[in-house]
């Protein structure tokens, strides 16, 4: 693992430092977090920001509209954005994150050209229509029908934490086209407008109360086959795909920010007095540890990557599992420091300790996660 910066890299990052300099005292005032179509307007036109400086779709292929930059690159540009404070990816978490680097990996010519470029201007946001109600962690359990009917896929289901579904434009959407094979090998994935006749959005308020899920009811919902990535049948293993991105590259800003917040609640142990607990300096310090391994494995997985064309390998899982729980350990010892005034949604770090608790279920459980580290990397048999 080569841990060093080149030349280029560190000029890179002072280019980007300039320009995040220059650029993010100009943004507007951020909208409501309750307020999701302000934020996707609010997302967008900083993604168009991005996209007219040269930064959008930094990793992605140069035939696929981005810049061809190296995974190293692509640590420094979360890394130095994160520490500026500038914007989150928020609504176009999906169509960069997930939905556009496998259209770009596993896409046709054409589908690259039809929806990689809205993506990366920010002018089009999707969503992810992967989990449904009775499957629970087995995503292949899934039971949303499709079947061919001419030129179009005709489905009928339903998606259940379908993120930021009520302001997309797109769906990545897994659904079943070969109900007698066997759960892996009968799944296919599709792009489904979200304009489309029979799809119903009902918006789902978490915990902290927002609506970035929601429910989705499709009712014989054509699909253009052109729509179709990969081969019909094929879609478990052009999931493999989007899910590596997820678990391999979509959290690591957050490191980031899990850091700096980690120097943020030191700080205010030590003026509330709660920094005299021997206890509380012990968790403290182990987090420190944990996250400054955490971004370690990052770089791992990164020198990994660069090897493998870009696309994250199972490293990613280790990071996911790791992070999610580190994540909610820091927020506990957030809520621990603020003492009563962890109880006021208004108060910093509230609400990111209720979202914390959904980081061992998002993006495949711990469960899951715990079975692809001992099965793919460790080689254990798998379980009965």
């Amino acid at each position: 693992m080569d841990l060093t910066y080149t030349p280029e890299e560190e000029e890179f990052r002072a280019r980007l430092r300039t320009w995040l300099a220059g650029v993010l005292p100009t943004l507007p005032p951020k909208p409501s977090p309750h307020d999701w179509p302000a934020r996707r307007a609010y997302d967008l036109g900083w993604q168009r920001m991005l996209y007219d400086a040269g930064y959008a779709g930094l990793h992605w292929p140069v035939d696929a509209g981005g810049r061809g930059a190296t995974p190293t690159q692509h640590l420094i540009y979360l890394e130095e954005t994160e520490k500026a404070g500038a914007p989150y990816v928020g609504a176009n978490f999906v169509g960069l994150l997930h939905a556009g680097p496998t259209v770009a990996s596993e896409g046709s010519a054409e589908q690259r050209a039809r929806w990689l470029p809205p993506v990366l201007r920010g002018e089009e946001v999707w969503c992810q229509g992967f989990s449904e109600p009775d499957a629970g962690s087995d995503l292949a359990a899934l039971r949303t029908r499709a079947w061919r009917d001419g030129d179009d896929y005709v489905v009928s289901g339903s998606k259940i934490w379908t993120s930021h579904a009520e302001v997309a434009d797109w769906c990545e959407l897994l659904v079943r086209t070969a109900p007698g094979a066997r759960k892996h090998r009968g799944i296919t994935w599709l792009a489904m407008p979200m304009d489309a006749p029979g799809i119903t959005v009902r918006p789902l308020r978490t915990l902290a109360g927002s609506t970035e899920f929601a429910e989705v009811f499709l009712d014989e919902v054509r699909v253009p086959a052109a729509n179709r990535v990969g081969a019909e049948n094929d879609g478990w293993r052009v999931t493999m795909v989007t899910l590596s991105y997820e678990r391999g590259t979509a959290f690591v800003g957050e490191v980031v920010a899990c850091r700096r917040v980690l120097s943020e609640v030191a700080r205010e142990a030590r003026k509330n007095g709660r920094w005299d607990d021997a206890a509380l300096r012990r968790r403290l310090g182990g987090l420190n540890a944990e996250f400054r391994a955490l971004w370690r494995l990052t770089q791992w997985n990164v020198s990994e990557a660069q090897g493998t064309g870009g696309v994250p390998g199972v490293g990613g899982s280790v990071f996911k599992l790791a992070y999610s729980h580190a994540r909610q350990e820091l927020f506990d010892v957030a809520a621990e420091v603020l003492g009563p005034d962890a109880l006021d949604l208004g108060r910093e770090w509230t609400l990111d300790r209720l979202s914390s608790l959904s980081y061992t279920i998002a993006a495949g459980t711990s469960q899951i996660q715990r079975n692809i580290v001992a099965e793919r990397i460790l080689g254990l048999p798998r379980g009965r």
